[in-house]
């Protein structure tokens, strides 16, 4: 008989320090119920939702999808949504369904839960039972908490930064998932935190440290028994006591197993601290750098304003240096007023006005511009590139300005850069400016990277600052990994 397998859950990286509330709303724009909604959305896509239609059909089993929410990377979840939120998703599932593939981010915070996977894990647990089988994935990015680990009988993040496997890793877990359903595997797993914040630019999976340690987890998941490792870098920008970096080894049957493996990736995480660090220069000399490099795309990586870890997108520091560069130069900002005008004057217009800055001081003032109105578009696109290829974004209206040699594309709506359509789709091709500015940390380079001669982190303020002294941490245990004196890890291995 085949099994019937569902799946349901909500995606939200939450940045404690970012202006603003996430509310119900937010979650609208990516929000799935039921098998038909399902299908037709992610059938066909490289993200973690088509992976599991994938891995359903591949295993003969009838999918029994419930609630999928997703929303851009943004500020604190109001109470009321994140209530909501979960008690949909719990109420969507089918507890006649052999068990559940939840797809979670790992770093979700509400304005009274500081760890909201471990809360939405609660509240199926008291629906479903604790011996309904569940396996859960989550964003590299994700800080791992004792409770997710506790009752996820099966936990799997993502193995790449930029993300680029969410597919494959959904796909694994619905493969573990069936073991554990048919009796053939039983999982245990032991966490272990390293007590060290990690910004993500020294995330990056094939480069310094956290390449190797990857490396190590990947051997570890090829010895006998065990069953996954997985390595979550944490998020730095949600103020909680688990933020950081930490593992989860889960093997068949074998606890002591578990644990050493942990341990021993904790401490080799450790002695690794040095490699976390970031060379990044303050917003002019970043400028000048990549005015003085003779051959461009320079990429000019803002993460302090990175959309995909929550920020608004409107920061002015690089914008305010680039009104009058003598090279070529292209920028995105949302802003939804900015828009609203370029619509109302049409194609062609002139344009004068503010632009940016409009999410208060730690972002920037508004900056005046003077440009052409050289198009307006819907803002509609589905990802050609390698990350979550053929999922649909949505800038809301946009609208291309020509300022001189700056190009600023205004978007309504905050899209983080994570594929090339976020500028083909306007017509533009990056290849032809000198200055390409990201409001990303890593990902943008899933859009951009191969086409890069230069890449210049800017130290600017922002909520995704990659300079964690900028920040006042009032719940987070743990510190910033060049902070740390310890050589040796000398933290506690959970086992569940």
């Amino acid at each position: 008989m085949a099994l019937t397998i569902a799946v349901a859950g909500i995606f939200h990286e939450t940045n404690t320090f970012a202006p603003g509330k996430t509310g119900e709303a937010d979650f609208q724009g990516e929000r799935v119920v039921g098998e038909e909604a399902f299908r037709l959305r992610y059938e066909g896509t490289r993200t973690s939702m088509g992976g599991v239609v994938d891995a359903a059909r591949a295993h003969g089993a009838r999918l029994a999808p419930g609630l999928y929410a997703a929303a851009t990377p943004s500020g604190m979840i109001e109470q009321t949504a994140a209530e909501s939120l979960i008690e949909e998703v719990a109420a969507s599932v089918d507890p006649d369904a052999d068990g559940l593939v939840l797809i979670m981010h790992g770093a979700m915070v509400s304005e009274r839960s500081e760890d909201l996977e471990g809360a939405c894990l609660a509240r199926l647990r008291a629906r479903l039972g604790r011996e309904f089988p569940i396996a859960m994935t989550i964003d590299l990015h994700g800080n791992v908490s004792r409770e997710m680990v506790r009752l996820a009988d099966i936990l799997v993040g993502y193995d790449t930064y930029p993300h680029v496997d969410m597919y494959e890793r959904a796909v694994e877990a619905f493969g573990l998932l069936v073991r554990l359903v048919s009796g053939e595997i039983a999982p245990v797993r032991a966490y272990a935190h390293t007590g060290m914040l990690v910004v993500p630019q020294a995330m990056r999976t094939d480069e310094g440290g956290m390449k190797k340690l990857m490396s190590k987890a990947l051997e570890m998941e090829n010895a006998p028994g065990v069953l996954n490792v997985t390595v979550a870098g944490g998020f730095p920008y949600s103020d909680v006591p688990d933020a950081g970096m930490a593992f989860v080894v889960t093997t068949d049957g074998n606890p002591g197993l578990a644990e050493r493996c942990a341990a021993e990736l904790a401490a080799s995480a450790v002695r690794l601290r040095r490699e976390f660090g970031l060379g990044a220069l303050p917003p002019q000399e970043a400028v000048e750098t990549a005015l003085a490099e003779r051959e461009g795309p320079v990429i000019l990586a803002e993460g302090s304003d990175n959309v995909g870890g929550g920020a608004p997108g409107d920061a002015t520091y690089l914008l305010s240096r680039l009104t009058n560069v003598p090279r070529t130069a292209l920028i995105v900002i949302r802003d939804e007023r900015a828009v609203a005008r370029a619509c109302e004057l049409g194609v062609g217009a002139e344009f004068r006005g503010p632009v940016g800055g409009a999410s208060g001081e730690l972002h920037g003032k508004p900056v005046a511009v003077r440009g052409t109105v050289r198009l307006l578009f819907n803002g509609r696109y589905r990802h050609i590139g390698p990350y979550m290829t053929g999922h649909q974004a949505d800038m809301g209206r946009t609208a291309v300005l020509e300022c001189g040699r700056l190009t600023i594309v205004l978007t309504e709506r905050r899209v983080a850069p994570w594929d090339p359509g976020h500028i083909a789709s306007v017509g533009l091709n990056p290849e032809h400016y000198h200055i390409l500015v990201v409001k990303s940390a890593i990902a943008w380079q899933t859009a951009f990277g191969p086409l890069a001669k230069r890449v210049v982190h800017v130290d600017s303020p922002g909520c995704c600052s990659a300079n964690l002294g900028h920040f006042e941490y009032r719940s987070a245990a743990a510190i910033p990994a060049g902070a740390l004196t310890a050589e040796e890890w000398g933290g506690t291995v959970h086992v569940y």
